[in-house]
């Protein structure tokens, strides 16, 4: 079941604590102030049964996964990242003594996400976030493979030249 929240607004210290600590921002922080809320737990209700205990919201969860892929983390450290870092809070809407969560949900929240194929819900809406306030290029950049695979075919005819010798 989803676990409803209150606000969509940052704890009032969490605010105050991050700014102190870090006044020029960081990555996440300038990510929740660029973009606000990305996710919302209407795009997730389908993953979960209206019975049962509430869990931890599923916009959260969205953010977290995102996060821990940013960082290659597996979900103990990604768990103890939710416990330990401000940013995170600051990201996540969290109180500066929000206890997170335990690792296990997170291998929950994606078996749900594949199960209905909704993995790429995420990636989705985040570029479809990112296109509304025109942080993307419109332009397609490609790159050309040719002149690069003609000089690893010419490095390797070298290499082979010289192992003849």
């Amino acid at each position: 079941m989803l676990k409803k929240t209150s606000d969509d607004a940052i704890p009032a210290e969490t605010v105050r604590i991050v700014r102190k600590a870090f006044p020029k921002g960081n990555l996440y922080i300038r990510l929740r102030d660029e973009l606000g809320p990305i996710f919302q737990d209407e795009q997730f209700s389908e993953l979960y049964s209206s019975t049962g205990q509430p869990g931890w919201p599923a916009w959260r969860l969205a953010l977290v996964t995102i996060m821990q892929f940013m960082e290659n983390l597996t979900d103990r450290q990604t768990a103890e990242a939710i416990r330990a870092r401000l940013d995170w809070k600051y990201m996540l809407e969290l109180e500066l003594d929000d206890p997170g969560i335990d690792h296990s949900v997170l291998n929950e929240f994606r078996e749900r996400l594949l199960e209905e194929g909704k993995e790429w819900i995420l990636l989705q809406h985040l570029l479809d976030v990112a296109r509304e306030r025109k942080l993307l290029g419109t332009k397609t950049q490609r790159t050309d493979s040719s002149y690069i695979l003609a000089r690893i075919r010419q490095m390797n005819r070298l290499e082979v030249v010289g192992e003849a010798m």
